[in-house]
């Protein structure tokens, strides 16, 4: 009697770039491809920005994080595969994960439309693994749809660094033809002064030397100050005094320097993170009526704004491509630095 042989099935595979532990170095190794989850969807990567936020996973800053974990959290891919109860997404659709890797839909905030403070909210590439790697699965309320005219390499920092100066930007309360400073020309601040030239402000952009002042000029700003070599905030008041200053570097110091800066009612909008403090006197705050705000990111509904707005305006950044394989190499760039000015993995 004959007998049949059981031929085991092939597991697909797939390469990440994982930590396993804080500080320990990249490894790229090989994993099986997940599958997506009730509610959840599979994205095949094709870029993935390097943000500074990776660090937080890089270096273990958030106790909670589970290793080994895969980064990245700027991710524009195409869904490869849709888990049960998923009928917004389909398989072949152009997709993007940004830091704002979904929201339970049942905290108070949530219930209130505020899904970015969501109190169980989840981060890509920090709360599960994110785009360092072929394929990752996210949940459904997390993706975004990228527009068709907008290429992977320049969609996937929008997701992040892009939607977070857009979205403080058309918060802040400034008009068409306010004084908006941006502090900072570097990944968020090159994005930040395009913005806001499209936005119709008056723009000042404020970095350290003289070398930027033609790139500055480039980008859409009408006025560069050169902090090294004078006082940021009296000569923006010898423009009127701002609206608005985005302060995109993550300089506490350089922030509350620019607070004399503000214009009556005027706002400091942090957006650049850094952990010592920002300071301000209450006579500074009082006299003027003036704020000094944080803005988050935003929701995918807001980054599908932005690179709407990008495919309108002509916005777009400005990036140095690694392949996958140079992910070490690629991150280190983005720590010196000197990229200009967002580092992009292609797979």
């Amino acid at each position: 009697m004959a007998t049949s042989r059981v031929v085991p099935m092939k597991v697909a595979k797939m390469k990440a770039a994982q930590i396993s532990k804080p500080g320990a170095d990249f490894q790229i190794v090989e994993r099986t491809i997940p599958e997506p989850g009730p509610g959840q969807v599979r994205i095949k990567v094709n870029a993935c920005g390097i943000c500074h936020s990776d660090v937080l996973v890089k270096e273990g800053v958030f106790p909670w994080i589970q290793y080994p974990r895969v980064p990245g959290h700027e991710v524009a891919g195409i869904v490869d595969e849709v888990g049960d109860g998923v009928s917004d997404w389909t398989t072949g659709q152009r997709v993007g994960v940004g830091w704002h890797g979904g929201h339970d839909g049942t905290c108070r905030e949530c219930r209130r439309g505020d899904f970015v403070n969501c109190r169980n909210g989840k981060i890509a590439g920090v709360s599960y693994d994110g785009g360092y790697g072929e394929y990752m699965v996210a949940p459904q309320e997390a993706l975004v749809a990228i527009p068709d005219g907008l290429s992977d390499v320049d969609a996937a920092p929008l997701l992040d660094a892009g939607v977070t100066t857009y979205n403080a930007l058309r918060n802040s309360g400034a008009m068409p033809g306010d004084l908006v400073a941006v502090q900072g020309i570097g990944g968020l601040g090159h994005l930040g002064v395009q913005f806001a030239n499209k936005f119709g402000y008056n723009v000042a952009a404020i970095g350290r030397g003289p070398d930027n002042a033609v790139l500055a000029k480039k980008l859409g700003a009408h006025a560069y100050i050169d902090s090294s070599a004078t006082n940021a905030a009296q000569e923006l008041q010898k423009l009127g005094g701002a609206r608005v200053v985005i302060a995109t570097a993550p300089s506490s110091k350089a922030m509350s320097s620019l607070v004399d800066g503000l214009g009556p009612n005027g706002k400091l909008m942090v957006i650049g993170a850094a952990m010592d403090a920002v300071e301000a006197t209450p006579t500074q705050l009082i006299f003027g009526n003036r704020v000094i705000q944080g803005w988050a990111s935003g929701t995918p509904a807001a980054t599908e704004d932005t690179l709407n707005f990008c495919m309108l305006s002509g916005v777009r950044p400005m990036v140095e491509i690694y392949p996958f394989e140079q992910t070490a190499e690629a991150y280190q760039r983005m720590l010196s630095g000197k990229a200009e000015f967002r580092v992009v993995l292609t797979m």
